[in-house]
């Protein structure tokens, strides 16, 4: 079904662009229709046989046809964009209509510039974004523990092992404590080249590495992408917890659109959060849905993916419409939720505006931070209102 909904809306899209298109002066005067529907026949071919032959092939051919036909999806997307905007501003040309021919064409410029910006950054490689995070209940010896969280790696004919590898070294040389994989490992088509285990078995982390299924891991394999990564000595929540030491507990879920979909009945993330020992809660959830749940269940901090943070701006906006919490770091009831927009991307390997990213977060005590406070004032004489997260830093750099 949802392929079928893509391709009808590429379609719609490919329709609109070269109607839209062929009103151009400059279109009109130097490309006759018996060139422009040829072509415009040609590209829609592209993009079908790259999603139904390409995604689910292998070899050269297929990973050429989807890596064509998946990026002309994008340039459609921005390219129609540009132009439903000036149709918009124009009224479909009953307003402005002397300029409202040239103004296409300068949206049909703007979307090809957009496209080369979307590519060149869908291309680079994700950047690491830090943050530190309060838990109640954290042991003072964990203190300043390094959580490194990757998602939406996506790891297929588009996205192979070789990206995959120079990831796990941007990962390792954080110096993680521990490492978690928020879902969709992998594309979702295909089984997974054998070649990708000894990769991810570079992965490693001194309190270990944890993962939570996404929607893609459920995409027509039997969950096999799952098992390869518990082949990787790799710890996978499935609805549970696990105390990582006396006091920090990990705990996930099953992908809550996929438990939607599937009609799975039960509480998945009560089930995750039931009966765990005392102390701070991280849990991993790769959807970031039902968060005042785990709130209202004591959690101190909730990772998530699924989103990419709309990946393609301005797609976002509908995206948001389906998922509050887009990206970033947000506050529910208190409960730290972060939010990654993907270190991979799905389809098209653009991006517009923001770049892939890795999280990396620092967990510090609650309890450290009242002792600081009060320390540094009784010391000071500085009201703790006036105190910078920069000073409580450097105190902490330097007991």
């Amino acid at each position: 079904m949802f392929g079928i909904i893509l391709i009808s809306a590429c379609t719609l899209m490919h329709i609109y662009v070269f109607w839209r298109a062929a009103s151009v002066p400059f279109v009109d005067r130097h490309v006759p229709g018996k060139v422009l529907i040829p072509v415009g026949v040609v590209l829609w071919a592209i993009f079908y046989l790259g999603r139904v032959f390409g995604h689910g092939g292998s070899g050269a051919l297929a990973t050429t046809l989807e890596f064509l036909g998946m990026n002309w999806m994008g340039v459609l997307f921005l390219t129609s964009v540009c132009l439903l905007a000036i149709d918009l501003i124009t009224a479909f040309g009953f307003l402005f209509a002397r300029v409202a021919p040239s103004l296409r064409g300068w949206a049909l410029v703007a979307g090809g510039v957009l496209s080369v910006i979307a590519l060149v950054q869908g291309l680079r490689p994700p950047v690491v974004e830090r943050y530190e995070v309060r838990l109640a209940g954290l042991p003072d010896e964990m203190d300043g523990t390094v959580l490194v969280a990757m998602s939406d790696l996506h790891v297929g004919s588009l996205i192979g092992e070789r990206w995959l590898a120079a990831r796990i070294a941007q990962v390792q040389a954080e110096s993680p404590d521990l490492v978690v994989l928020l879902g969709d490992l992998f594309e979702g088509h295909g089984q997974p080249r054998g070649e990708v285990l000894p990769i991810v078995r570079r992965l490693s982390a001194p309190l270990g590495v944890w993962a939570v299924p996404g929607n893609h891991e459920f995409h027509g394999r039997g969950d096999k992408s799952m098992r390869l990564v518990e082949e990787a000595a790799f710890q996978v929540l499935r609805n549970r917890w696990a105390e990582l030491r006396p006091g920090l507990v990990v705990a996930g879920v099953e992908d809550l659109t996929y438990w939607h979909r599937a009609g799975k009945g039960g509480d998945p993330v009560l089930q995750a959060l039931e009966s765990r020992p005392t102390g701070a809660t991280i849990f991993l959830s790769h959807t970031p849905w039902q968060t005042e749940k785990a709130a209202s269940a004591g959690v101190g901090l909730m990772l998530c993916g699924h989103t990419h943070g709309g990946q393609i701006w301005p797609f976002g906006y509908l995206v948001r419409r389906r998922y509050p919490l887009l990206e970033g770091r947000h506050e529910v009831d208190g409960m730290p939720v972060i939010v990654c927009r993907g270190t991979g991307t799905w389809g098209p390997r653009m991006r517009l505006w923001r770049l892939g990213e890795i999280l990396r977060v620092t967990l510090r005590g609650k309890e450290k931070e009242g002792k600081l406070v009060d320390a540094l004032w009784q010391n000071s004489g500085v009201r703790p209102t006036h105190l910078t997260k920069l000073a409580l830093f450097e105190v902490w750099g330097h007991p």
